[in-house]
């Protein structure tokens, strides 16, 4: 097929996709029922509450006997909150900061230094690292998949390295698919609205023999541009294709085998604003960003008959994303060996060993600029987990390391202890001691940044003379480092009523900074500019965070949910030096108070509605008041293989912004209400 270049063509094509797909819906609604309607009436409070996980110990387990303050959004959660994006499913889980940025950005951080790309979480689909090294952090336009085909998204709150090494500092999020033996038949789902100008998927899955299974999906999706607060267009509309597959194998022996790839193109549009020589001194520069890439992960797991486990994963991963200030080539291959066996009748022991191999190749511009333009990185891992049962059924120590050689910072060692105790079925109380640590990036080591274009009046400068702010790294920049206390409580006080708090104290040292590094330098290569004020990354910070989370489930009626998340969150940042951005910055980037109430009713045996309420505080660094908004899907189970579904988000405000920004100057937008029609059938 050839590409479509037109931006209105591309809008005509996605929009006359969506429409057809949604016309298929309805024609094959008398197609052979192949799937039941799932609802909550389905599942008890326990059963909900009990799902099993594999994230907090890198096995199964269930999830309210996980020493870790650990939330799982499963598939029903994805469906009925009206999400179109992995960004907004997460916008449920206490303890996470959520907020979009512009149309296709967002910042996502855990337990506080919320950004855009925010450097504490490691975020994890089916075992494969999403986490960039290029300014540490995720770039979440380019992480997407059908969200028809997850299970489940477990997050833990709190540092996970001790298991998933460096980076895993303030919390893990694990992105985990179907398999694909639950993903037989056929799927396709369209909708448009006011924002979601068209969004279209389709899936199929059938069997190759009696124990192997596939599928194959294909998804595309155009999200029309925002406004600013004076209401211009900010020019950071979305599109995106995607599609890909999975094999999974289980003969009639111990092992099992999975393959699966995907591959993706698509624009991210944004206003971004740079430095200048002329008065204002500042521009604003239309910045579209073409992102895609592919990646390709094999899974071989062997399961003996005393309950020991191991595995093989290896995965491929290519990465492009250009715009016309940056540009990021980047090739990542990983290969990670596990094993899990009983020591002794009580202990169990998990150990394991990894390599990764990362290359990029950068394109420079004025504002942003790395050297070298090319590099290689090696980084080599080695983790082990002991779980000693002390009083069966009562108290478990889970006690672990992980060990790592990266080639910034050379070894890192990251150990843990938790306990468990659970003296009743009902009743579980854990705690934990955690090191993590948040190794450098290219950014914080190789960048040079043109922050901004000074006159003299701003600057002790001769009269008409400009100063140019450099940021650059810093080839002796240190890793943070996290020591975390957490404790945890969960209990379940009725059939109808539960409660899971965790409370947690971070102690923090060397963050990072920006300290001057040279205070005038003459020479520069921009004639304009007479002078050049250089700062540099340092680790010049330190201090503590602390906080509590509590999520509160309950089913007042069979067929009514309810589920109440809030989050406090306290920094307390000290910088030891004068750096060009000060630690109240870092203080007032996360809300202090977050509070969400969800509502899934099923009103009759076809029909449901669902309602989603958040409150969040402040942030005084961005200017940024708190706010309400309302979430309401209202779904139509017109047949059993057709379901129609009407969405409504941010529905008590016209628009709001929810963050702003520091180093990265994209523009933020003003988020907007809006509103879409949704089409879903299964044959």
């Amino acid at each position: 097929m050839a590409a479509i270049h037109s931006p209105k063509k591309r809008k005509r094509f996605l929009h006359r996709t969506a429409t057809s797909l949604t016309a298929i819906s309805i024609l094959m609604a008398g197609s052979p029922c192949w799937a039941a309607h799932a609802n909550i009436t389905e599942l008890s409070l326990e059963e909900l509450l009990s799902v099993e996980i594999t994230s907090v110990s890198k096995k199964a387990e269930k999830a309210t006997d996980a020493a870790a303050a650990v939330f799982v959004i499963n598939q029903e959660d994805i469906k009925r909150s009206g999400a179109t994006s992995i960004p907004e499913v997460l916008r449920m889980v206490p303890g996470l900061q959520v907020a979009r940025i512009d149309a296709n950005k967002w910042a996502i951080s855990s337990r506080g230094f919320n950004a855009f790309s925010a450097n504490k979480l490691l975020v994890l689909m089916d075992g494969r690292t999403l986490y960039n090294p290029l300014f540490s952090g995720v770039l979440w336009d380019a992480q997407d998949t059908m969200l028809d085909d997850i299970e489940r998204i477990e997050v833990i709150r709190g540092p996970g390295a001790s298991l998933w090494g460096a980076n895993a500092v303030n919390g893990v999020i694990n992105i985990i698919s179907k398999h694909s033996a639950d993903t037989q038949g056929g799927l396709l789902s369209a909708g448009t609205g006011s924002e979601e100008k068209g969004f279209g998927s389709a899936r199929y899955g059938a069997k190759i023999n009696d124990h192997t299974t596939f599928r194959v999906y294909g998804k595309n999706f155009y999200r029309d541009a925002l406004e600013f607060a004076d209401t211009s267009k900010a020019n950071d509309d979305w599109h995106q294709w995607r599609s890909g597959f999975r094999v999974d194998s289980t003969p009639d022996s111990p092992y099992s085998f999975t393959l699966q790839g995907d591959g993706y193109n698509g624009s991210s549009g944004a206003t971004t604003n740079i430095p200048t020589t002329s008065p204002p001194f500042t521009t604003n520069l239309d910045n579209p960003s073409n992102i895609r890439g592919g990646d390709l992960l094999a899974r071989l797991t062997r399961k003996g008959r005393d309950n020991s486990e191991m595995s093989l994963q290896a995965y491929y991963d290519l990465a492009r994303s250009n715009d016309r200030l940056l540009g990021d080539d980047r090739r990542t291959a990983d290969l990670e060996f596990q094993h899990r066996f009983q020591a002794t009748p009580k202990q169990e022991l998990t150990w394991g060993l990894g390599t990764r191999y990362t290359h990029d190749s950068v394109e420079n511009s004025q504002t942003f600029s790395f050297d070298p333009a090319n590099r290689t990185d090696m980084l080599l891992s080695a983790f082990i987990q002991d779980e000693i049962t002390l009083v069966e059924d009562l108290l478990r120590l889970t006690l672990g390391s992980k060990f790592e050689h990266n080639d910034y910072t050379g070894y890192e060692v990251q150990p843990s202890g938790r306990l468990l105790y659970t003296p009743h079925q009902h009743h579980t109380l854990w705690a934990a001691v955690s090191q993590a640590v948040r190794t450098p990036s290219r950014g914080e080591h190789d960048i040079r940044v043109s922050s901004a274009i000074l006159p003299s009046q701003y600057i002790s400068l001769p009269p008409g003379d400009l100063a140019e702010i450099v940021i650059n790294g810093n080839e002796e920049f240190k890793s943070e480092k996290l020591i975390a206390y957490e404790l945890g409580y969960r209990t379940q006080v009725h059939e109808t009523l539960a409660f899971d708090v965790a409370a947690f104290f971070n102690d923090y040292s060397r963050l990072r900074t920006t300290p001057p590094a040279v205070s005038f330098v003459t020479a520069n290569s921009n004639p304009a500019v007479l002078y050049q004020v250089n700062y540099e990354a340092g680790n010049t910070m330190e201090g503590y965070t602390y906080g509590f989370e509590l999520v509160a489930d309950a089913k007042p009626l069979d067929w009514w949910r309810l589920q109440l998340a809030y989050t406090y969150l306290r920094l307390d940042l000290q910088e030891t030096g004068q750096g060009l951005y000060a630690s109240e910055d870092a203080e007032g980037e996360s809300p202090r108070n977050q509070v969400s109430l969800r509502s899934m009713m099923d009103l009759s045996s076809s029909v449901t509605l669902d309602t989603w309420l958040r409150y969040v505080d402040n942030l005084p660094t961005y200017g940024i008041d708190n706010y309400v908004t309302l979430d309401a899907r209202i779904g139509w189970q017109i047949h059993p293989q057709v379901e129609l579904s009407l969405v409504g988000r941010n529905l008590l405000d016209t628009a709001q912004p929810e963050f702003g920004y520091l180093f990265i100057n994209t523009i933020p937008s003003e988020i907007e209400r809006s509103v879409y029609a949704q089409a879903r059938i299964t044959f």
